[in-house]
Formats: structure tokens, sequence, C-alpha cells
């Protein structure tokens, strides 16, 4: 079992960490983590599974172990993430299990929890408790206690993701790449959209033998932006293993940070919700923070993680959220992200701007950055408290490890939740600037284990 359990998810390679026995240890236990308010939905749990090759077996027993303990099993079969929360709410169930580990290689599984109305379930609300019952006592074998049912949720995905759809004209050319990942599910919604869809890797195979289907390393994006430049695209959509994420692309073929999609996407949302709360994450450009205050809206920092967004989400009634990761949250698809409805977003927002996705973003590039770097580093600790006393002039926060901002430029230093890392994200108003300040930082943090990497 050993370190499974992770911040947002059980996650570990199949079978030596994650297996049979744990998922159906995890499925009996899960009862013990969840709320009398949820228990109160009729005790039926939502149960989907990605396209890799343990997924099936791994669903099998966890479903096994849902009904041992008296819950219920909604059977949805082969779903992207955010099907599963969508299922969760549509259907009005007690909770929901995903069965996938998301961006990582062919090798790992994992498990990602919802509770009612697609709540996430995080270390801090349920994951290191159902650690502790997996640990603490073993699941019983025998006769299922509950039953189990199968439903098709795409007619009714389709027509909520279609909803959001507010222009269909011009027609443009979109290149998508699912890297054999789950978005394979969505062909028949894009080619809906009115686009001439150029798609790259459609077709489920859980080894991924084209590339990794994680959008957040350069890399990946390597092919989608030459089909962009072959197919003369307005632009590029990459999805990762469970298309709960969206990378963009512009029609130059330059890869688009999640954050810029934050400040593009806060105009046209606050028009319909005006002075709304909109979250984004400590990560994120000061041209989203501007941006969101220019649309009237009040810009609303949150740590990194999509339990803490999504729970500021529900607590202030935001109706929209980004993370530099690509995670993009609306309060109308019940707080949880959904990769499919933002790049219905941008597509409507290119197409009611009349000009090209890069001149859109344009405005929004004014400040240079450095991306989000990783640090090997013992004492995470220790380390924060030197950078804390070393730029003790600056306005320090410590939202999520440590913040520090002057007038012309800020950083953020951080501990992973999923790896063992420290992690910088740095902006400025100038190159140069960038570079002063990244080379007083690194003093302190020591040389990158590599660079690019967002997580």
């Amino acid at each position: 079992m050993g370190g499974v359990f992770k911040a947002y998810d059980v996650r570990g390679v199949y079978p030596g960490e994650i297996d049979e026995g744990l998922a159906y240890a995890i499925g009996y236990h899960f009862r013990g983590i969840l709320e009398a308010e949820d228990l109160a939905r009729g005790a039926r749990v939502v149960v989907s599974r990605d396209m890799r090759g343990s997924s099936l077996p791994l669903a099998t027993a966890l479903s096994d172990g849902l009904r041992a303990s008296g819950l219920a099993v909604v059977d949805i079969g082969l779903a992207t993430t955010p099907m599963n929360y969508f299922a969760i709410g549509h259907l009005g169930t007690s909770g929901g299990i995903q069965v996938t580990a998301s961006h990582n290689p062919a090798r790992y599984n994992g498990l990602k929890f919802s509770r009612r109305d697609a709540i996430p379930v995080s270390s801090e609300t349920g994951i290191a408790r159902l650690e502790e019952l997996v640990r603490g006592s073993a699941a019983p074998s025998g006769p299922s206690r509950a039953g189990m049912e199968t439903a098709d949720i795409a007619p009714a995905y389709r027509t909520h993701v279609l909803g959001f759809v507010r222009r269909s004209e011009p027609r443009l050319r979109v290149a998508v790449d699912v890297a054999n990942g789950m978005a394979t599910l969505y062909r028949s919604l894009l080619e809906e959209l009115n686009i001439d869809l150029v798609p790259l890797f459609f077709g489920l195979d859980g080894s991924f033998p084209n590339h990794e289907a994680n959008p957040l390393k350069p890399e990946n994006l390597v092919d989608l932006q030459r089909a962009v430049r072959e197919n003369g695209c307005a632009l590029g959509i990459a999805f990762d293993g469970d298309a709960d994420r969206a990378i963009f692309v512009d029609d130059l073929a330059g890869a688009v940070g999640a954050d810029m999609i934050t400040a593009l996407l806060a105009g046209p949302i606050l028009e319909r919700f005006p002075g709304a709360p909109i979250v984004y994450d400590i990560r994120s450009s000061w041209a989203t923070r501007e941006a969101i205050a220019a649309a009237g809206g009040e810009p609303v920092r949150e740590r990194v993680g999509h339990s803490f967004m999504k729970a500021t989400m529900r607590r202030i009634g935001s109706p929209f959220g980004g993370e530099l990761a690509g995670h993009f949250y609306y309060r109308e698809n019940y707080f949880a992200d959904s990769s499919l409805i933002t790049a219905i977003e941008v597509l409507n927002e290119v197409r009611r701007a009349g000009r090209s996705f890069a001149a859109l973003l344009a405005p929004h590039r004014r400040y240079a950055g450095t991306g989000e770097i990783n640090f090997r580093v013992d004492d995470k600790d220790g380390v924060i408290r030197r950078l804390a006393g070393e730029f003790g002039d600056g306005a320090i926060d410590y939202i999520d490890g440590i913040t520090v901002q002057y007038p012309d430029w800020w950083f953020n230093v951080r501990p992973s939740n999923t790896e063992p890392f420290l992690r910088l994200v740095m902006e400025a108003r100038t190159p140069e600037t960038l570079a002063a300040g990244k080379a007083k930082v690194l003093a302190i943090l020591g040389h990158p284990a590599d660079e690019g990497h967002q997580a």
C-alpha cells in the first residue's frame, strides 16, 4: 500500500502498489467517510473508469467492496472524470469514484473520490481517514448487500455541455489532441461545435502509444503545435488522460498558459454574472487578477488544488475558477472542472471577438514569467523560512507556501502536494527584472530539478 494515498486521490503502480485487493478494501470502507447528508441521497455511488488495461478489474473489485458495505453501485462504464462528476450531480447519488491515473504513464492506476454533488474528497476531508480504515481493519468478503445498476449518462451530458454554446459561427478549424485518452469519447460532441476537426490520437489506448497524456509537458504539445501550423488552425486543444484538464495552443502554435485562459474567460463570464467573485490559484499571473478586476469582478486568490478551489467557490458562490494546471471550474457544472466546457467557452469568445486567438490573448501576455520550476529540497520548511528572512522587505503571505510581492515582480514557492519538490513560480514586469529576481531566489533554492513542469 505504501504511499498510494495522496492529497487528492489514491494512485500508484499496478499491481505492485495498487491492486484488486486494495480496490475492494477501499470500496468497502468508502462508506466510512461519507456524511449523513451524502447517505441521505439513497446510499448509491457512481463508479466509472478510464481505458487502462487495469481499470476494469479494479473497478469490478471496487464495486464489489462498495456493495459489500451496503452502498449500491451505479456503473456508468467508460467515462471521463468530468462525466463522473456530472453523473453524481445529475443522478443525485451519495458520491462517486473514478478509476483513473489521469496523466500518469500506463503502469499507474488510481481512484478519484467525490461526495454528493461532486464535492471532492481530499486528504483533509476523507482520504487520510480512508487510509486509516483500510489499514486498521480487514474488509470482510461475502455476499453483496446492495444492488448494482448501469446507467448511460451520455445523452444527458451532451445536453448539459452543449448548453454552454452561445456562438456557433463562424466555422473554425481546430486541432484536438486526446493522446489516446478518455477525451476520445468527446469526438461526436466536438463535431457538433461547428468546427473542422483536425483529430490527433483519437482511439482509446491505455498504453499511450503516441505520447504521454500530460499536456503540461512541452514535449507532449509538439504534435498539436505542428498540426495547428500545417492546417492553419484557429487554435489547438490538448486533453489529459482522464480529460479533466485542457491546455490550449494559439493560432501561431504558441502554448497558452492556463492563467491566460482564466483571464480571457473572466470577461464574458462576468457579463453573465456581474460583480461576481472569480477564483484563481496563487501561481496565476498578475494579468489574471487584473482582467477579473477590469471586468468588474472580485479577484479571489486560493491555494493550489481542486478541493481548495471548489470549496472556496461553493462558499462564496463563484461562477468560475481556474488553475495553472489546466483545471477550470464552473458553478453551473456542480462547481466541478470540465475541459470540454472550457473548450466551448474559448470557442465562444474567439467567435465573438472576431480576432485571432493570439491577438485576443496578447493584452494579457504582458508580463515575463518563469512557468513552474521544481527543486528537490530536503528541508522544505527551513528553505521557506530562509526565503521569508531574505525577502522580508516584500509583501509576504502564506496562503500556499510563501508568496512575496514587490511593485515590479513577485514569486511563490510552495511544497508539492504530490511529489518531493518545492515549486517556484515567478513573474516580473520586464525580462530583466525577472532574471535579476530569479538569480536571487535560486541562490537559496539551488539548481532546478527540471523546468517547465506544472502539477
